[in-house]
This record gives structure tokens, sequence and C-alpha cells, in this order.
């Protein structure tokens, strides 16, 4: 008996359990893969009290399940996360040529079309969770995917946190609480992030890690930058201000 209730403690404070699902989008005729983590405070979820949501949407050729440290730090908030996989066999490459805003929309477009699937086929299998005010994650080409969708005013998104992506404008919207954590080798395209005076205007924040990879922004990093991030991911979950964020 105390090894059973020293399990149930363990589980309790290192973290709820992850399932790998698939979900059947038949229109589309696509098979898409999730790892679905519940909050370690589950029990405390119902369709009166209900908790937060996190889609995780990862870079282009990283797996879906590899973004655990931010899993487990949002798990530990409370939220539910949904880790989607974008790119199946058989879908064309990413484009690496011509005008990239342009040559990428059907990569983009299709990832939107893959969120709004999950978004309403959850939405009804899991009535404890808060599906209307829906955190999106996404880094580089997951975080362009998630600031398209934005930036399309869908009702149910209501934060957005991109590690890096580089193509897509960030949405210019006081209804959508923006966070965009920065690498320091590349920069993004013009226009993709807002200005000083648009962070302030829209309440939006900004933060560059010195010395970080753009590539080094998932499990794969170094623990050090992966420390980092969650950190400003903790404060900005707090509604720390920007500027202490960018201070840390």
């Amino acid at each position: 008996m105390k090894r059973i209730i020293g399990l149930l403690s363990l589980c309790a404070i290192f973290g709820a359990h992850a399932t790998p699902s698939t979900i059947d989008d038949k229109k589309r005729n696509r098979a898409i893969p999730l790892e679905i983590t519940m909050p370690t405070n589950e029990t405390q979820c119902t369709a009166q009290t209900q908790c937060k949501v996190a889609f995780i949407n990862a870079g282009y050729r990283v797996e879906h399940d590899k973004y655990q440290f931010i899993s487990k730090l949002l798990n530990q908030r409370g939220y539910l996360t949904v880790a989607i996989a974008h790119e199946l066999p058989g879908d064309p490459p990413l484009s690496i040529t011509g005008n990239l805003f342009e040559t990428r929309q059907e990569n983009w477009l299709r990832g939107t079309v893959t969120i709004a699937v999950v978004h309403e086929q959850l939405k009804q299998e899991y009535p404890h969770y808060n599906f209307d005010q829906l955190m999106l994650i996404g880094h580089s080409n997951g975080g362009d995917i998630s600031s398209l969708l934005a930036s399309q005013k869908v009702s149910f998104i209501k934060d957005i946190i991109t590690l890096d992506h580089r193509r897509v404008p960030l949405p210019r919207n006081r209804d959508i609480r923006v966070l965009s954590i920065r690498a320091s080798d590349y920069p993004a395209d013009p226009g993709v992030l807002p200005t000083l005076a648009e962070q302030q205007k829209y309440q939006s924040c900004v933060v560059t890690i010195d010395k970080s990879r753009h590539n080094d922004m998932s499990d794969y990093g170094p623990q050090w930058l992966k420390t980092r991030i969650n950190r400003l991911i903790e404060l900005h979950l707090d509604d720390t201000d920007c500027e202490a964020l960018k201070a840390i």
C-alpha cells in the first residue's frame, strides 16, 4: 500500500501521462498524429470549472512530441497539452525557393485547417477543458502556422507563443496575447515582429535570448536554453510586464 501511495505521489509531482492518439480527418483523408498530455491537477477539471488547453506546433522536420520541456511546464500549470504532427508522408516538402511567404502558403494553410479540425474534435471529447480560450505555441514553421491562424481572427485563440518563427506576421490584436521568443542567429522577415510601438499598443512582447540558436528550441537543445524559454513562458502566464521579461 505504501508503495502504491508513493507512486501516486510521484505522478502528481512529476507530471501527467502522455497519450499518443490520432484524429481521422475524413474530409482530407488525413490521419493526424497527436500526443495528448493531461494536467497534473486533472481531477480538478470539470465541465463547470474547465482547465486550460495549449496546442504545440513543431518546427519543420522536428517530431511533434519533442517539446516535452514546454508540455511538462504547462501540465504543471494546469494545462492540457496537445502536440500536433503537421507533416505526414506524401505531403509536399516545405518550399525553400522563391518568395517564401508565397511559396509556403500551401503548408501553412494546411496547418491552420489541421488545428481547426483538432480543435473541433477534441472540444467534443474533452468537455472538462476550455477549448474556446486556446493557447497556440509554435516553433519555427509551427509558429508560422500558429501566426497565420491567429491572424485570421479565429475566436477561440486567446494566446500565442512563438519560438523563433520567421515568415508570418504576428497578429496585431489586443484580444490575443502575444509572446515571441527569438533566437539570435537568424532575423525574422520584415514586418513579422511588432515594433516597439506596436508592442505597447497591442500588449505583445518580443524577447531575444542571446547566444541561442533557432534549431535548438526543442527537446534537442541545451538545458540552459530550455530553462530560459520556460522561465519566459512562466512569466508570460503570470502577466509579467514585457520590460521585465526582456530583463531576465
